[in-house]
């Protein structure tokens, strides 16, 4: 993100109001926006110039160009580390990166082993995800890595494939019914799985905690300005288990919430389609409608999903460990950052 680049002078945090959910969406649309993909590595290389041009005092004024170049920055670094996340686990790559997989998972009458291989490709891609978008303060080593891949892995294929067999069991339902439940099967897998996998991918912050930093107000940020600093040269307050515990938390239900949609709109309406005398003359239609049906609700699920927790998330002191009591910054509060 910007606030990673050098400089004194930090730019505007967004242009949308952040303390509103609304406001969070609409930043949030802008981070996630694949057309952020195409600027490649010379495009982020300007963006980056103009954004260190502007912090260090060559540019006065935001402009359209100017909250462009940092919509790119903001879509591409990450914010603990200032390096680019690698482009398809970038957010906003999410919906193209995931598009593949979920159509694989939602495909209609899969045996075991299709259930298992989609489920398997779907967790090894949330982990990448989790991984390269989560708090850098605390890394995580191969080793955690591979433990928490294993046990996400096991966890939704268990699911699946225990609801798989379940569902045909059913007897008191009407076959109309029994085909619609097994079609939310992957939604239940996955609403599961992938919320254990924040859990288990970042499982280290909560049992080491997270840097957490004082807020500042205008009087402090221009103290920093003065003396040539950023906010980012603010040294942290410490480690808090109970800032990463509650950034976790909000993360691992995000997820939950752009997976919601997903893994349950398309399906439904993919049934409905299917009983109309069209798509039963044209059925090579099915799968050009499913992807497009999963495409387009990833991308109208993803910033609401993102939004309903602010990334940089602002918390009193005296609820964290006692150790940070009465450290806080401007209003006794302090900020960190959750991850995406």
């Amino acid at each position: 993100m910007s606030s990673s680049l050098p400089g004194n002078r930090e730019l505007p945090e967004s242009q949308h109001d952040l303390s509103t959910y609304w406001g969070r969406v609409k930043q949030t649309a802008g981070i996630t926006d694949p057309r952020t993909l195409l600027a490649g590595k010379h495009g982020l290389e300007q963006a980056k110039k103009l954004v260190v041009a502007y912090k260090q005092g060559e540019i006065q004024n935001m402009t359209p160009e100017l909250w462009k170049a940092k919509k790119i920055v903001d879509a591409t670094i990450h914010p603990d580390t200032g390096e680019p996340v690698l482009l398809p686990f970038r957010m906003s790559c999410f919906a193209l990166s995931n598009l593949v997989v979920t159509a694989g998972m939602l495909t209609p009458g899969l045996q075991t082993a299709g259930t298992i291989g989609w489920q398997v490709a779907n967790q090894s891609l949330n982990v990448a995800i989790n991984n390269a978008n989560a708090n850098k303060s605390t890394p995580l080593s191969y080793g955690k890595i591979a433990q928490s891949y294993f046990l996400a892995v096991g966890a939704s294929c268990s699911v699946a494939v225990g609801l798989n067999s379940i569902v045909p069991r059913i007897k008191r339902v009407s076959p109309a019914t029994r085909t619609v439940l097994g079609r939310l099967v992957p939604f239940a897998a996955v609403a599961s799985a992938g919320f254990l996998n924040v859990f288990l991918m970042r499982g280290e912050e909560m049992r080491t905690g997270i840097d957490v930093f004082p807020v500042l107000s205008e009087k402090d940020k221009a103290k920093l300005a003065a003396e040539g600093k950023a906010e980012n040269d603010v040294a942290s307050l410490g480690r808090s288990k109970k800032a990463a515990t509650l950034a976790v938390s909000e993360t691992a239900l995000s997820r939950v919430l752009n997976s919601s949609p997903i893994m349950v709109v398309p399906p439904l309406v993919l049934v409905r389609l299917q009983r109309t005398e069209w798509l039963k003359k044209n059925p090579r239609y099915t799968t050009p409608i499913n992807l497009a049906l999963i495409l387009g609700m990833s991308y109208l699920a993803l910033p609401f999903a993102l939004a309903a927790f602010p990334t940089r998330q602002r918390i009193s002191a005296s609820s964290l460990e006692e150790e940070f009591h009465g450290k806080g910054g401007e209003g006794g509060m302090v900020v960190f950052n959750r991850g995406i």
